[in-house]
């Protein structure tokens, strides 16, 4: 199923902005290395929750594909979706050349999957994607809607503060240059208090919160109370 960002929740200039990197998306020294590196960390973080093994798992706006891959290797049933045409092809080309079994991908918007598949998904991952589209809350009223009673929704944004604006934007963007320029918008950044209000009314609940720090001398990533990046677990009521 293919469809039409002028008529979705989505932001062309977004879209463009991450097609004209998709062939990078594997190259662990491009400007997708920060999601190579913290990519264990948030495999780990999911699966404290809710072992991946024989799960069906949604990986909405998957990019190419770096966290679905590694969820399917878990032995997870993975289906990701993404609007970037080339985004979702680099994708389907590494699942195909690394033998990635169960791992299936498909250009279409996460409202229209909620239509077509209600209460699908054992657990459902959207990784920093709330604060590229026009109507976050509506992202996750559909993730409510595509996962099962008592499943799993795993969240994570930047936080709108001060020490995230110069971590993502300042640091990652010009001094360290770990991502292009103009990746990132502070006003679109999302609150934990904002996320947990687009929760609530879809029938999340929020269970608990983590954040993601980064020591620039070792060059590694961290969970912890950091409040630059955040990671919100919530279930659904059944």
């Amino acid at each position: 199923m293919t469809t039409s960002s002028s008529s979705l929740n989505a932001d062309p200039a977004e879209l463009a902005k991450f097609s004209e990197l998709a062939h990078r998306w594997w190259d662990t020294e491009s400007e997708f290395r920060p999601l190579h590196q913290i990519n264990p960390l948030r495999l780990g973080w999911i699966e404290s929750c809710v072992p991946l093994a024989g799960k069906r798992v949604l990986d909405v706006g998957c990019g190419g594909g770096i966290l679905a891959d590694a969820m399917a290797r878990r032995g997870a049933q993975v289906l990701g979706i993404d609007l970037s045409t080339k985004a979702l092809r680099v994708a389907q080309l590494h699942a195909l050349e690394a033998g990635t079994p169960d791992v299936q991908y498909r250009e279409v918007s996460v409202e229209a999957l909620a239509l077509e598949q209600p209460e699908s998904f054992d657990a459902i991952t959207c990784m920093e994607m709330l604060e590229h589209v026009p109507d976050p809350g509506s992202v996750v009223r559909a993730c409510a809607d595509l996962v099962k009673p008592g499943g799993w929704v795993f969240f994570s944004t930047l936080n709108r503060n001060p020490k995230a604006f110069l971590l993502a934007i300042v640091g990652a963007e010009y001094v360290l240059n770990l991502l292009p320029r103009g990746t990132h918008e502070y006003l679109k950044f999302i609150r934990p208090s904002e996320l947990a209000s687009f929760c609530r009314p879809a029938g999340l609940e929020w269970v608990n919160t983590r954040g993601l720090g980064y020591n620039p001398l070792l060059r590694r990533y961290h969970l912890s109370s950091d409040t630059s990046v955040n990671y919100l677990v919530a279930t659904r009521r059944g």
